[in-house]
């Protein structure tokens, strides 16, 4: 990969926004992760008895209604976290009116929205035949009466990538990307390839998720990948932790807002962070597993740095995809000790998921959001949970306090099913 030069367009981050099972705004969200406090919770909003795993971190019914109005009403959560998240964004960096809506783009990343158990069963029980079997025809013919236009439509995973142009009026490109784990911060890293190539000026990226379903948990259960500590649902996740068991799953959006330096400073935006650099890679080995050589891992990393053209000396943090599997963890460290050498030993490394879950789609977006409101208030969010130290996971993990340090660039790591790898760098401006 070519080293970025000096002629390269720099883009800035001029608005984040974030839902989460730690709150809806960026702020409260942020409060919550330096107090190192726990999102998750034992789940009551469907039936999971008979789960294997009970627990998620999810906004608790009470957020709710703060995210509904008379034109959401009707809205599926994955789309009501997009709208909060995109608007607080577009609102810190006050671009609207400012571009041509030609010039703007959206990349989101999602995997869609998912139908309730019973949804499903309704429709199966009311296509029964006289012999209590299914046909596709009278599926198909009970589906499309319980469910019309855009009811259906907003199971399409592009369906909440539209709903944010309509809302904002955008005319440019709007891409959806689903790419697992990965799906936000590969989503991100497009975007800010389009502003360098100049396809865009400005593009609203990141990502939005609803996983925590019956379908949901069930399928994650199936894998092997969930934690089973039902009886402590606050501890389940625990990253690096000798003693984790899988990681939890989660729910929200992340978003920011991002444009040229040139064109944010000429305007007059607060600038958050530079994004400086983006890699990517595949692992081209197992749908659900890591290659164990964490070459993926390795390869998106070093790519990141070199399109920022940075050193590994000069990341002062990393937030770690950092799930609580077993494989995981222990790929991730090995991977960056490849990558940073001796430096992996004196630098923070810490995974926000043992607060807020694994949001799937929408984690690279959240955990970038994270690194940048690090470098804003130069502190580093902890890893909560951490009490047994695997002797294969020997980083420092900041153990469940948060710690001021002195951080310039840091970089976020997103690693995902299918042998997905997207990292991205954000450098500190200069006041």
């Amino acid at each position: 990969m070519t080293r970025r030069g000096d002629s390269q367009r720099k883009v800035a981050i001029t608005g984040i926004g974030l839902v989460s099972a730690l709150g809806t705004s960026v702020e409260q969200y942020w409060g919550s992760v330096l107090a190192g406090e726990s999102g998750t919770a034992r789940v009551t909003h469907f039936d999971v008895s008979g789960l294997p795993s009970q627990a998620a971190a999810y906004l608790k019914d009470e957020a709710l209604p703060d995210l509904r109005s008379a034109e959401t009403s009707h809205e599926p959560r994955f789309t009501l976290f997009a709208l909060r998240a995109a608007q607080a964004a577009s609102e810190a960096s006050g671009w609207p009116g400012r571009f041509d809506p030609a010039r703007i783009g959206i990349f989101l990343g999602t995997s869609g929205e998912r139908l309730s158990l019973s949804r499903y069963a309704e429709v199966v029980y009311e296509a029964r035949g006289d012999n209590a079997a299914v046909s596709l025809k009278d599926y198909v013919r009970v589906w499309q009466r319980k469910m019309q236009g855009e009811e259906l439509a907003r199971l399409l995973p592009q369906y909440v990538t539209a709903r944010l142009a309509r809302e904002f009026g955008v005319l440019g490109p709007a891409t959806t990307i689903s790419t697992a784990c990965t799906s936000s911060a590969h989503a991100i890293g497009e975007a800010l390839r389009a502003i360098q190539r100049g396809t865009v000026d400005l593009a609203l990226a990141g990502g939005t998720e609803c996983v925590v379903s019956q379908i949901g948990m069930q399928v994650f259960s199936l894998l092997g990948v969930l934690s089973r500590r039902n009886d402590s649902p606050e501890k389940a996740s625990r990253p690096f932790d000798a003693e984790r068991d899988g990681f939890v799953l989660g729910e929200g959006a992340g978003i920011v807002i991002l444009e040229g330096l040139d064109s944010a400073i000429k305007r007059g935006a607060a600038v958050l962070a530079e994004l400086a650099g983006y890699g990517t890679s595949c692992d081209a080995y197992r749908i659900t597993d890591e290659a164990p050589d964490g070459r993926g891992a390795i390869l998106a990393m070093r790519r990141a740095l070199e399109d920022a053209s940075l050193s590994p000396e000069e990341i002062g943090y990393i937030n770690a995809h950092g799930t609580s599997t077993r494989m995981n963890d222990r790929i991730e460290t090995h991977a960056i000790k490849a990558v940073f050498g001796q430096r992996a030993y004196e630098m923070p490394v810490s995974s926000t998921k043992s607060m807020i879950g694994h949001t799937i789609s929408a984690a690279g977006a959240i955990e970038l959001i994270t690194c940048v409101l690090a470098l804003r208030d130069q502190i580093i969010p902890p890893t909560i949970n951490y009490e047994f130290r695997d002797p294969e996971c020997d980083l420092d993990y900041v153990p469940n306090q948060a710690r001021p340090a002195r951080v310039e660039a840091a970089l976020s790591n997103s690693f995902g099913f299918g042998g997905h790898n997207d990292c991205l760098v954000v450098r500190r401006l200069a006041p």
